[in-house]
């Protein structure tokens, strides 16, 4: 739905003013499954993606926070682990989400992932899984470094122990609403890198393909103005606050679970 919303140039068929229109639109003209088109390589992706992630993060936290506060939370030292881990986390989802925002396209030609991989690839070449790579970074560093921090700042508040709890978990994972708003007109930017929508590009007489983020500021610009930047915002940020709320909570049970496993296997010994 994020994708669709933030179409510039749309057909007059993909045209939404509301989540619950355009999924229900989707839905009704376009068949039960079309929402999740591309959910294979999003998943395919997510796996290896989450786990450099959080090992990254977690590695990264406790040896900065030695550095910077010696045995207690320092949140720069939650920002720069978030900030690194988000690196390796974009590199290799970077690929996955071109190709899943280019299945999610309207009338998109692509039949399957595979299709859309080798089409890609022969006509745009490898770069074209990279194009919005930097504006990825632009926007994800600053947004994770805040997200890091302020789940962190969040768990000592209310779960100081830092024992497990599912319902902390997902408060502090789903307690961020106002970054994701801010950083709509970067994923904005970065969807259109992803998805070349020639409807737009034509519009605005550029032939070719569309790289570079400041490009991208200025093409998003010509089409919708300021309004423009801030498409699909309602959508990234009702996706945004379930999808990190059970990140974190699916993080934190297998933290607890191999932790508790490892400590009764060395008092069993």
């Amino acid at each position: 739905l994020q994708t669709r919303m933030q179409s510039l140039q749309p057909d007059p068929k993909a045209q939404y003013r509301s989540v619950y229109e355009a999924l229900k639109k989707i839905v009704l003209t376009e068949g039960f499954w079309r929402p999740l088109r591309g959910i294979n390589v999003t998943m395919l992706g997510a796996g290896p993606a989450h786990a450099m992630y959080f090992a990254c993060y977690e590695k990264m936290k406790k040896s900065l926070s030695d550095t910077f506060q010696h045995g207690g939370n320092s949140h720069l030292a939650n920002g720069i682990a978030g900030s690194v881990a988000t690196l390796l986390h974009d590199a290799v989802m970077n690929p996955a989400e071109v190709v899943k925002q280019r299945m999610q396209m309207f009338n998109s030609p692509y039949k399957s992932v595979l299709a859309c991989i080798r089409t890609v690839q022969r006509t745009e070449g490898f770069g074209a899984f990279y194009r919005s790579y930097t504006t990825q970074l632009t926007m994800n560093v600053p947004f994770q470094a805040i997200h890091f921090i302020t789940y962190e700042f969040m768990q000592e508040q209310i779960n100081p122990h830092r024992e497990y709890n599912p319902r902390s978990h997902i408060v502090s994972g789903a307690a961020w609403p106002v970054p994701a708003a801010a950083t709509t007109p970067l994923d904005v930017c970065k969807t259109l890198l992803n998805t070349q929508e020639n409807m737009a590009l034509s519009s605005v007489n550029i032939s070719g393909h569309l790289s570079g983020m400041v490009n991208a500021f200025k093409t998003v610009y010509q089409l919708g103005g300021i309004a423009g930047y801030f498409r699909g915002v309602q959508a990234r940020v009702i996706y945004q606050m379930p999808s990190t709320a059970i990140a974190w909570s699916v993080y934190e049970f297998f933290k607890y679970f191999l932790t508790k496993h490892r400590l009764e296997k060395r008092t069993s010994l």
